[in-house]
């Protein structure tokens, strides 16, 4: 290595290598950036807002025109996330070459920083998704059954994912189960050369197949053999739905469905045929807050009768609630998904003393930041890798966990 500004950015430079080579989950869903952090005095705060789409309603009965309100919607963004890696190196090894500094210093680093983001984000958003398909209990792919991936495919389909940009997200528990049983479903000759790409096995259903050890583990809440109460205080686009007395002890990331309430097509508001599933939001007991909201009218309208009529809030009530596996016990939860189901946003963290000392990189959307200082008292070289991150659940309904055995 050279000089000091040839090293900061040989260092950074690599850094940004290693972290899209490790970064399996991250790659696949969108990736959001916003320069105005890096300018001075145009400090956007802590917080950014994605546009969601509008929905609307079709005027059928009428030529008469019913102009309708716009309802974009947005989810926000919160960059509160600073994670990074801290190291130091004698001077003499500022004389390696730019492989082997790498191979000692910048690849474990890099591997434990990107290996806790990917983690936090993949089990973050994951626990946002209320399709969950598959037989808890029962190993994905079991005497060669597609059931849970063919589910899953048409629940995405059902919120009108489009086609293409989808993957699928496996632990290699989970893998080598599918692997065994539906060893036929992928392609040799086509996938062999992506086959040995990290973490990528191959194509089938229309998805990219990966393995990924972050992916959620989820253990049920203890008592989930409830009902909704006689006065449910379901609203019309609400997020609360109150159980029968004190029952229940839900936790955050549970999913259930409700008797009689069905999913409603996004545009045709027709009844798909299922049931609509929730997932808890947080840890509940006496009442549960449910993801999505339960919108009965209009355009939003997303539950509904099975013979696709609109349901009154009362109907919410005195009805049995089925959760997904048993309680207690805890399942790894796979994930089918299109690439915008879910956002990850990096922003730039500013910089301190010269080139020479700190410096910031920004490539396909992930903004890292390399600083370097020289300790004189102990004659060595401290450094750190940050990166500041955010991340949201933009479509949840583009996305479908996949639940196999108890762990």
């Amino acid at each position: 290595m050279a000089n000091s500004f040839e090293v900061i950015t040989m260092i950074t430079n690599e850094s940004m290598r290693l972290a899209h080579e490790k970064a399996t989950f991250l790659s696949t869903i969108d990736r959001q950036y916003d320069d105005s952090y890096a300018k001075s005095g145009a400090k956007i705060g802590s917080a950014l807002r994605v546009r969601k789409p509008n929905q609307y309603e079709v005027t059928t009965a009428s030529r008469v025109m019913d102009a309708q309100d716009q309802a974009e919607g947005y989810e926000t963004v919160t960059m509160a996330s600073q994670y990074h890696v801290d190291m130091h190196f004698d001077s003499s090894d500022l004389a390696l070459s730019v492989d082997n500094f790498s191979k000692r210093y910048i690849d474990p680093a890099i591997s434990a920083l990107i290996s806790k983001v990917e983690a936090d984000v993949l089990q973050g958003v994951s626990k946002d998704v209320y399709n969950v398909q598959g037989t808890a209990g029962t190993a994905l792919g079991a005497s060669g059954s597609l059931a849970a991936f063919t589910g899953a495919r048409a629940r995405i389909n059902g919120g009108l994912a489009p086609m293409g940009n989808r993957s699928v997200m496996l632990d290699s528990v989970q893998m080598g189960n599918v692997v065994t049983g539906l060893y036929n479903v992928f392609n040799p000759q086509k996938d062999v050369a992506k086959a040995f790409q990290e973490g990528y096995y191959g194509h089938a259903l229309g998805s990219d197949w990966y393995e990924n050890e972050r992916i959620l583990t989820h253990t049920v809440g203890s008592d989930v053999t409830v009902t909704t109460s006689s006065s449910a205080a379901v609203t019309d686009g609400g997020t609360n739905i109150t159980m029968n007395g004190s029952d229940g002890s839900i936790k955050e990331g549970d999913v259930f469905t409700v008797a009689g309430v069905y999913a409603a097509h996004p545009e045709t508001k027709s009844c798909l045929g299922y049931l609509q599933q929730f997932v808890a939001t947080a840890d509940s007991t006496g009442a549960v807050t449910v993801s999505p909201p339960t919108y009965l009218t209009g355009a939003k309208k997303n539950v509904c009768a099975a013979s696709g009529a609109n349901l009154a809030t009362t109907d919410f009530n005195s009805k049995t609630m089925t959760f997904v596996g048993t309680a207690s016990a805890s399942y790894r939860h796979g994930l089918m998904y299109h690439k915008e189901a879910f956002a990850f946003v990096t922003a730039d963290l500013p910089l301190y003393g010269g080139q020479d000392d700190c410096r910031r990189l920004t490539k396909d959307g992930i903004s890292l930041r390399v600083w370097k200082q020289p300790d004189i008292v102990n004659d060595r070289n401290l450094m750190r890798i940050d990166i500041l991150f955010g991340y949201a659940t933009l479509r949840p309904a583009w996305a479908s966990r996949l639940i196999g055995s108890a762990v």
